[in-house]
């Protein structure tokens, strides 16, 4: 993403990895919840089993 005006979804239950981000950005993330360490999957792995069992 190259312009301030872009967004990106992730819709729930999608693998993302963020890095190299440019001078002065940041990541911005909304939720309507607040945020709860347990309630992410840091493991590739455990996500794609996680994932095939929904």
């Amino acid at each position: 993403m190259n312009r301030s005006y872009y967004g990106l979804y992730v819709p729930n239950m999608y693998w993302r990895h963020m890095e190299n981000f440019s001078t002065n950005s940041l990541a911005l993330i909304v939720s309507d919840k607040k945020y709860n360490a347990d309630d992410y999957i840091r493991d590739f792995n455990q996500f794609k089993t996680t994932r095939n069992e929904i």
